[in-house]
This record gives structure tokens, C-alpha cells and sequence, in this order.
């Protein structure tokens, strides 16, 4: 299984929320692969000397770097969705190429709402979990 984080879910991981730490251990444990797309990480990270625990959850993690070829489907989604959030493009580019490569997909977010739309513009079925 693959568990993709949004911008959200770091802050609650930030935050401390119990139920999204919980989900991560999980999925650690069980040696899910836990992707977070660059874009993303910088949304959240503000003081890393006050970011612990963020710092902790992004150390397992995957980093999906926001290269040419993911900025570039990540805004050809924002024009066919009517959208203008790349950086929840690039989740939803992220979540769609984990499918590709057959995994099973988990998506923590706080932005169900948009997520849906952009998911679906690309055909991808995930698990969205809110956080």
C-alpha cells in the first residue's frame, strides 16, 4: 500500500494530532511506502527548529521531487479542472502515478473536496482519508 500526504496532513502530523500519527505508524510498521510531494513540504515547513515531529514523519518518507515532467502534468491538471492549487495538482499527479505502478492507494488530506475533482479528471481511484 502507498499512503500519499497533502499539505494538511503534515500540519496535523505537525501538530500532533493522535488519529494522523496513528495512520503513519500504521502504515510504517506494516512497510507501506508514505510519499509527500515536494510542493507539499514546502507548504508546511516554516521553523524546522519548532518542526519535531513534521521533521520525524518526513525522515521515513518518501520526497516525490516537483521536476519538469510532475509540474507540467500538475498544471495541464489545473487547466483541464478549472483549478489554479498546482501544489494539490501535483498530490493528485502523485496519487494517480502510485496506481500506475500498482499499488494501492491511501490519500490523508484536508482538502477532500478539491482532491475528488482533480482525482477524478485522471481517472485515479484512491482511498481519501480525512485528517
Amino acid at each position: 500500500m502507498t499512503i500519499v500526504l497533502d499539505t494538511g496532513a503534515l500540519i496535523a502530523l505537525d501538530r500532533g494530532d493522535r488519529d494522523t500519527w496513528s495512520r503513519l505508524r500504521t502504515a510504517f510498521q506494516n512497510g507501506d511506502r508514505v510519499r509527500v510531494p515536494a510542493g507539499v513540504v514546502g507548504q508546511a515547513w516554516r521553523h524546522p527548529h519548532r518542526q519535531v515531529l513534521l521533521s520525524r514523519a518526513l525522515k521515513q518518507s518518501d520526497e516525490v521531487p516537483l521536476d519538469g515532467s510532475t509540474a507540467r502534468a500538475s498544471g495541464r491538471l489545473c487547466g483541464q479542472t478549472d483549478t489554479a492549487d498546482v501544489i494539490d495538482a501535483s498530490v493528485a499527479v502523485t496519487v494517480a502515478n502510485s496506481i500506475n505502478r500498482g499499488a494501492e492507494v491511501v490519500l490523508l488530506t484536508s482538502d477532500r473536496r478539491d482532491l475528488q475533482t482533480l482525482l477524478s479528471a485522471l481517472s485515479a481511484s484512491a482511498r481519501v482519508v480525512d485528517v
